[in-house]
């Protein structure tokens, strides 16, 4: 889960005035005190296209607050590099809180720091190599539920994949956690906070009770609940476990000091989110973007039928898994799974040279970012073979750093990157070379919440693969 994920509308802007922003180019007009919170709540991804089309630096209001939207890749870099420096972690507000609590997406300062010294160790590449055994598995096994000619839900079928590969991942294979229960809340926690950041809440102080705050608590104590009974299983227990909570049970800081039962259960959920949430809805579009390019879909199972001939796929066979990757890639370039990012300037802040107002809050949008036509050659296209390299290793296209961050970057890039890129390629592997996957709906629209959520069901018909079905499908 990208550190930069949400966006944080509680707190002061200091001093900053609209005068502050005279040399920036000028958003749409708003409306008295709202300002163009009524607009960026419609629909935040046209909102966010629209602020790019209009330059590099872009004066917005969110409510009566004047705000700075960037959007080339080069003051991207910067905002995000500088983070900790020159600009600030914002507060991500009540709502998001109330589920993460103080673990590392939201801790600043001395306190991210020791915590991202802890919760990194697991989730190095040594580890993921260790968890990639599981998420093939649990693949395998869903596709040994399903059958030829079947219809399903994608959305329910890939969450319910992916809970299940965070729960035996960070939880343990062999340890009771009620995935169903936490999954649910999880769905109603991520529902909420999306309306909160879009909605009236964002400009709401934090002690303002709403019904969509009691929903967020709610779901919340489940969450809690389930987490502290597997940590009080895991602490009686003697034996080593693999999984990622016994790796924080056991870490200590640089003063010998264990994570306290709070931190454990932040870190945790905020592993479980990343681990679940933004895994699920990339497949979800994966999927739906496989079944309108028939194309890309045949040079996909080309190179699964070359690479996974005889065997199910494994982390040996990520590195070999190219087009596999690029499809996950360019999955994530469409349809990020976390769509904005902001971040408050400090004294001395600049961007490309320009001068920020200490106390600015400053946004970008990788939605933007990713479909700007300056980066991307028909950028609305699903095209995965942007992102391979031709025979002498040199990319098909040249795609500016920070022209692609799902994951955020800096000091604070995703510390799950890995783990959820090696999840995605090998589930979609291990499921594309035994189905296609024919979605039905015509067209399905992305709804902005925590993360970037089908507006739908995803209803699509099982094709069991084999060389004799495809002759005839062709």
């Amino acid at each position: 889960m990208t550190t930069q994920a949400g966006a944080g509308f509680t707190g002061s802007t200091g001093s900053v005035g609209f005068a502050d922003f005279a040399d920036f180019a000028e958003g749409p007009r708003g409306v008295p005190m709202l300002g163009n919170l009524p607009a960026f709540g419609k629909d935040p991804l046209a909102f966010f296209e629209l602020l790019r089309d209009r330059g590099d630096f872009v004066r917005w209001r969110f409510g009566p607050r004047p705000a700075l939207f960037v959007a080339h890749p080069d003051n991207i870099g910067e905002l995000l590099t500088e983070v900790e420096n020159t600009f600030d972690q914002p507060d991500l507000g009540i709502a998001i809180r109330t589920l993460l609590g103080n673990g590392v997406v939201v801790a600043k300062g001395r306190d991210w720091r020791r915590k991202r010294s802890l919760v990194q160790p697991s989730v190095r590449p040594k580890q993921v190599r260790s968890y990639a055994a599981t998420m093939a598995e649990c693949a395998v096994a869903l596709a040994d539920s399903w059958s030829d000619g079947q219809r399903i839900d994608i959305k329910k079928e890939m969450a319910a994949l992916t809970q299940l590969i965070a729960v035996r991942t960070i939880f343990g294979a062999d340890t009771a956690a009620d995935a169903e229960a936490i999954g649910r809340a999880m769905d109603v926690a991520q529902q909420e906070i999306g309306a909160e950041l879009s909605g009236i809440g964002a400009l709401l102080p934090d002690w303002v009770p709403t019904p969509g705050r009691a929903r967020i608590k709610r779901a919340t104590a489940v969450i809690d609940a389930e987490v502290a009974r597997v940590v009080s299983r895991h602490r009686d227990g003697e034996e080593d476990r693999p999984d990622l909570l016994s790796r924080l049970l056991t870490a200590r800081d640089e003063t010998g000091a264990h994570l306290s039962d709070r931190e454990i259960r932040d870190e945790t959920v905020t592993l479980y989110v990343g681990g679940h949430e933004t895994t699920s809805s990339t497949l979800v579009w994966a999927w739906y973007l496989l079944s309108r390019n028939e194309e890309v879909r045949r040079t996909l199972t080309e190179e699964l039928d070359r690479v996974l001939p005889d065997h199910e796929p494994g982390y040996d066979d990520y590195a070999s898994l190219v087009y596999t990757q690029a499809v996950v890639k360019e999955t994530l370039r469409l349809y990020p799974t976390i769509w904005l990012l902001t971040g408050i300037a400090k004294e001395g802040a600049t961007l490309g040279g320009t001068p920020i107002p200490a106390g600015t809050r400053v946004w970008s949008s990788q939605w933007s970012t990713h479909r700007d036509p300056r980066w991307y050659a028909d950028p609305e296209t699903f095209r995965p073979e942007r992102w391979l390299t031709d025979e002498e290793g040199r990319p098909v296209e040249e795609i500016p750093e920070y022209a692609w961050y799902p994951f955020g970057g800096g000091p604070r890039v995703c510390l799950g990157t890995r783990f959820a890129l090696v999840e995605a390629v090998l589930v979609l592997a291990a499921l594309a070379r035994r189905y296609d996957l024919d979605v039905t709906a015509p067209e399905i629209r992305p709804v902005p919440s925590l993360t970037l959520q089908p507006d739908r069901e995803v209803l699509a018909t099982i094709r069991a693969r084999g060389r004799d079905q495809d002759r005839e499908r062709e």
